[in-house]
């Protein structure tokens, strides 16, 4: 399993486990990001390239994984999600800059993917 592969797993645990202990919790969070990245003044596509920016500047394997998957899944390009990336290491300097190893094992697992149907 690779590295991303265990990453999207391991959340997908985390993630039963508090649907199972914590549903209305978990039901609201759902709707409340549901809501937040549907279509508005922005669209899908550009809020997912703007979660997936923050989540490279916070740091987070898990949101990056998920945003590359749910931008891919919104219509966003590989060229796009390098353009996250330039940003996303102006904004967050050097620490950002670690975490596009994130960006590629997710590309590398989320593209493969789409491409298999």
């Amino acid at each position: 399993m690779s590295d991303m592969s265990q990453t999207m797993h391991d959340f997908k645990e985390g993630y039963a486990m508090m649907m199972n202990e914590a549903a209305e919790v978990m039901q609201a969070f759902n709707g409340f990001m549901n809501q937040v990245l549907c279509d508005g003044a922005l669209d899908t596509r550009t809020k997912e390239l703007i979660a997936l920016g923050m989540a490279i500047t916070a740091r987070c394997s898990y949101c990056i994984g998920i945003h590359v998957n749910k931008a891919l899944q919104a219509g966003v390009t590989h060229a796009e999600i390098i353009d996250v990336c330039k940003v996303a290491i102006l904004m967050g300097g050097g620490p950002a800059m670690t975490y596009i190893a994130e960006v590629k094992k997710a590309l590398d697992l989320f593209e493969k993917q789409q491409a298999c149907g």
